[in-house]
């Protein structure tokens, strides 16, 4: 796991991980996408959401507004909160496109994993700045679960 160094930490439990790494290795060689849900400030689960681009899903990905409905629904349920959301990129770094920024929002966290060859691998967490011009790298912290 890649973890940045900006001010601002993420912390994801073990579970909501390991979910992001098999989700991107069953979406191979296309980008997988889904919801990043928190209670008390710890993302508890990546909530799986299908990529709706018609684009290209190996470089790109889409959520639908049905499918924002029911992350928003998912948290409701958990007695949490959207706190962003997940993808991958195929055979690329886990580095934000400008894709990812142009259709980033503010206040959200954005993990991105790496899986190359159907291996997962780096895994990295972004913020939007305030002026939307560009990412911050943030800290991902994954305490292990006993």
């Amino acid at each position: 796991m890649t973890t940045g160094v900006g001010n601002r930490v993420t912390t994801m439990t073990a579970a909501a991980l390991e979910a992001i790494r098999a989700h991107g290795v069953q979406t191979f060689p296309d980008e997988c996408c889904g919801a990043l849900i928190a209670a008390g400030g710890v993302i508890v689960e990546a909530f799986a959401l299908p990529n709706t681009t018609t684009s290209g899903a190996a470089r790109r990905f889409q959520i639908s507004p049905r499918d924002y409905r029911a992350a928003e629904a998912r948290a409701t349920e958990l007695r949490a909160t959207l706190a962003g959301f997940y993808h991958s990129h195929p055979n690329h770094p886990a580095r934000p496109s400008q894709h990812d920024l142009d259709q980033a929002w503010p206040n959200f966290s954005y993990v991105i994993i790496s899986v190359n060859a159907a291996v997962p691998g780096d895994i990295t967490c972004w913020h939007l700045k305030d002026d939307r011009s560009a990412f911050e790298q943030g800290e991902l912290i994954c305490p292990t679960e006993s």
